[in-house]
């Protein structure tokens, strides 16, 4: 799981006090570009949950980008498909007939089982803008390890339904540094395009995004990155840009042009409710089990032995059921795959799991900043949650920036930004037996090779504007928005924790197909290269496993 103002200096500045009173309805609207679905639009069909006792041919942990990829192609192989999805199905309309709530006014929607909210963009002149939220098993989940929170989708389309939806393939130059076992041929010539495909990935048109009021915000972003010599590249989404145009001129309900995304989509945004998950339904081989948690996987008679827990929007345990499955694919996403691969592993229910399991995590070297501009170079008071363009600096500086919204629905003269860096640092994923938990090895400290790297861009288009950086947005006097990631990868990594196909070694039967299996970094958003990695994956494992 994407995602303030004018120079406050010199005589171009306005008063601290009138910018306060005209920005107080800002709620934290900047993660928007981390990590849906639509209220009119055709939702997945929901079946009776799995039973106690059950046996079924296959069990998908997870409903994110890998585990819909992994139920798809084995529904269309013929195989009958159990998900166990640990949110909710996000398909029914809450009293204001909308499943999802606004960025700009978080409600019990909004995050998994917090009572105060923990928003990305969490300060404004340095005074906090959390609220206070009914506990509930809501779309966000805000994931706190020691150094760092880690922010996930959770319901039926898992980080789909959170994220700003850019569908980046990486520049194949950079593609064996981000999986050196994977033949880049084979991905660039057949996953990547299925992969987005699949998505119904697609570029805002150009002409468009030169005259919309809505793209004035990336229409600065290109400007101020060409006066510093670097390149502003358009990429891909998975929005419907026909409806965003529609939104746009009026004729339809707002979506994105109205601020949603951090805690879902209402409309426009082609999630995987809309794309795989669809697919995988329409086989009538696929039953999804929301509010469902795998807590348990070992070898057992006829197959492998599931302990699962069903939960109700507290998150109380209602319900153990113990099912049987011939084969497991883990698709949790990276903590959630990692966390329980690490805790079957220390626990003896998979003990025989490599000592690789639970390493090679990294954050996709995610850092958050703002600038403050000029009166003259205003960045719109209607934005579209939804990016669509970047800096890339990345083989010179080791960075690429998106040119992040700032739906705030005020003018506010500022750009933002989230960067992805060329971070080395690598965190591991340990079975903490006092505390019965799974504990994330990460320090803070090791952001400071993001920043220096995203410092390669934002200080040279600071020295060429004559601008500075907002020092309020993540607390009082701090730059850098340095403790989380949306973009989490690795734990389990291909062809070291598993073969390079992600079979799990000693265990037969059992898969890793998410995003914990890419060691830390993919040079751009990661979910096309999860998307593409498991289309690769699944198609060797039906052909040499399943016939």
């Amino acid at each position: 799981m994407s995602d303030t103002t004018m120079h406050l200096s010199g005589s171009q500045g306005v008063s601290r006090r009138r910018f306060i009173a005209g920005t107080g309805s800002l709620l934290g609207a900047a993660a928007l570009v981390g990590h849906g679905t639509a209220a009119h639009a055709a939702t997945v069909a929901q079946a009776a949950p799995i039973g106690d006792g059950a046996h079924v041919p296959a069990l998908v942990i997870g409903t994110g980008y890998g585990g819909s990829v992994a139920a798809l192609r084995l529904a269309q192989a013929g195989v009958d498909v159990q998900m166990i999805e640990m949110g909710m199905a996000w398909d029914t309309p809450g009293s204001d007939g909308r499943i999802f709530c606004n960025t700009t006014a978080p409600d019990y929607r909004s995050y998994w089982l917090r009572t105060k909210t923990k928003q990305p963009l969490s300060n404004f002149f340095g005074i906090p803008i959390d609220k206070d939220i009914p506990r509930y098993t809501g779309i966000l989940d805000a994931e706190d390890f020691s150094g760092i929170t880690v922010y996930q989708g959770r319901g039926v389309g898992g980080g789909s339904l959170v994220n700003g939806g850019m569908a980046v393939t990486p520049k194949r130059e950079n593609f064996g540094a981000i999986l050196p076992s994977v033949n880049p041929d084979e991905m660039y010539n057949t996953y990547y395009p299925r992969a987005n495909a699949g998505l119904g990935s697609g570029l805002i048109d150009p002409a468009w995004f030169d005259t919309v009021d809505c793209y004035q915000f990336a229409r600065v972003g290109r400007k101020q990155a060409g006066r510093s010599g670097f390149p502003f590249v358009f990429v891909p989404d998975v929005y419907d840009w026909d409806y965003m145009k529609k939104e746009s001129a009026g004729t339809v309900p707002k979506s994105a042009v109205a601020g949603e995304i951090l805690y879902g989509n209402n409309y426009g945004k082609k999630s995987l409710q809309k794309t795989y998950l669809a697919q995988a339904k329409s086989t009538g081989r696929v039953t999804i089990s929301p509010l469902h948690r795998v807590t348990s996987v070992s070898p057992g008679s006829g197959g492998y032995t599931v302990v699962i827990e069903q939960l109700n929007t507290n998150g109380d345990v209602t319900a153990t059921k113990t099912v049987t499955s011939d084969k497991v694919f883990f698709a949790a996403g990276s903590v959630g795959t990692s966390k329980l691969l690490v805790k079957l592993k220390a626990t003896g229910a998979l003990p025989n799991l490599n000592g690789e399991i639970g390493r090679g995590w990294g954050d996709n070297g995610n850092v958050m900043c703002g600038r403050a501009n000029y009166l003259w170079d205003p960045t719109g008071k209607v934005q579209a949650s939804i990016p669509c363009g970047g800096i890339d600096n990345w083989n010179a500086g080791g960075a690429f920036a998106e040119v992040a919204p700032l739906p705030t629905g005020i003018e506010t003269y500022a750009s933002f930004y989230l960067s992805i860096t060329k971070n080395p640092n690598r965190g591991t994923f340990s079975w903490n037996p006092a505390a019965g938990r799974v504990d994330l090895d990460w320090q803070t400290a090791w952001k400071q090779a993001s920043i220096d790297m995203a410092k390669t861009i934002f200080d040279k288009i600071n020295a060429t504007e004559g601008t500075i950086y907002r020092t309020d947005l993540f607390g009082a006097y701090k730059i850098w928005n340095d403790t989380l990631t949306y973009h989490p990868l690795g734990g389990a990594v291909l062809n070291k924790a598993t073969d390079n196909y992600g079979r799990l070694y000693g265990y037969p039967g059992l898969y890793v197909i998410d995003g914990s299996l890419i060691p830390g970094n993919t040079s751009v958003n990661p979910f096309v290269t999860i998307t593409a990695l498991a289309e690769r994956n699944i198609e060797k494992i039906i052909a040499a496993d399943l016939t």
